[in-house]
């Protein structure tokens, strides 16, 4: 994209003060041609650029022009773009910081970084559903992690259990549309989701963060020990192969096709928590899928078809004497 890369030319340059095409075709992985034209826009976008011929020529930038975009690299450059431009139709503040990143580029190619901006959009909203805001909670607690406070929590449970505690908050991430705030715990760190915090009160403590933590590589530990947990139970089922893709949507990376049996169904192996995680995610399919092993599955299946026959076979049976 033409307006990154004349972005990333300006940057260059005011840490080199002078380029020749080919450094610059070089360092952008682009052609010198194309290299020759971006330096050329830009002196034709007035900015202070200018060819100095003869030997230890190339281009210099005079005057010591400056932007406030330094720093960023090519790639680095189009990626705000993007991903800022994206945020900005959820997010009043995102929209405030585009205008402003915009304006910082020079008039000429503004055109084309809007448009860049303007490539994708986020809508947060799934089909059938009003409109999803962002809980109040969790800029209460960016704010704790921002200025390093420690919070008082009331937190509950899965098990509904009630608790206080005093945290380091350290980070947030949202997955998949639940919040999750790491922090450090007199027991050490701890997850908790958002949405089982009934109250967060910010004191003016200043909260202890481990010089070396990295909120990536913290919530990478997380997915790992809970895909763990997710992956308890295997169950090796049978079923046609365009019905594959649904189970892969309801089991993500926990859905692994393991070759085709002689009546043309797929063997899928599938993993959940528990038998019962399975067997209610199954259920549904009726005779559609058909559970190998191991048992437990097979038993939870069956116990709750049972259920189900108890509870409405009778209706059912009333249903069709109405209609004889």
């Amino acid at each position: 994209m033409r307006a990154d890369r004349l972005v990333a030319t300006l940057l260059l340059m005011q840490s080199r003060g002078r380029v020749t095409a080919a450094e610059l075709a070089d360092e952008l992985e682009v052609s010198v041609a194309t290299a020759r034209r971006d330096l050329e826009a830009l002196s034709a976008a007035g900015i202070p650029v200018y060819p100095q011929p003869g030997r230890g020529g190339g281009w210099a930038l005079v005057g010591g022009a400056r932007t406030d975009l330094s720093g960023l690299s090519s790639n680095e450059a189009q990626a705000l773009f993007l991903l800022v431009g994206p945020a900005a139709a959820v997010s009043s503040e995102a929209k405030a910081a585009l205008r402003k990143l915009v304006r910082a580029l020079p008039q000429t190619f503004r055109a084309e970084a809007e448009a860049a901006a303007g490539a994708t959009m986020i809508d947060p909203t799934r089909w059938g559903e009003r409109d999803r805001r962002r809980p109040a909670m969790v800029d209460q607690l960016q704010s704790a992690v921002v200025r390093r406070r420690k919070v008082r929590l009331t937190y509950v449970n899965g098990a509904r259990e009630r608790s206080e505690r005093l945290v380091d908050p350290w980070g947030l991430v949202d997955k998949d549309d639940t919040w999750y705030l790491i922090a450090g715990t007199e027991h050490g760190r701890r997850t908790f989701r958002v949405d089982r915090i009934a109250e967060a009160e910010p004191t003016d403590r200043p909260a202890d963060r481990p010089d070396d933590f990295e909120l990536a590589a913290a919530w990478e530990q997380v997915v790992g020990k809970m895909e763990e947990r997710r992956g308890a139970t295997w169950a090796t089922v049978l079923i046609e192969a365009r019905f594959v893709r649904i189970l892969r949507d309801h089991f993500g990376r926990h859905c692994h096709t393991d070759g085709e049996t002689d009546d043309g169904r797929t063997r899928v192996r599938l993993a959940a928590p528990t038998p019962l995680d399975i067997a209610r995610n199954l259920a549904g399919w009726g005779a559609d899928v058909e559970v190998l092993e191991p048992r437990s599955v097979r038993d939870e299946l069956a116990r709750i078809g049972i259920e189900l026959a108890g509870r409405y076979a009778g209706g059912a049976r009333s249903v069709h004497g109405d209609e004889g």
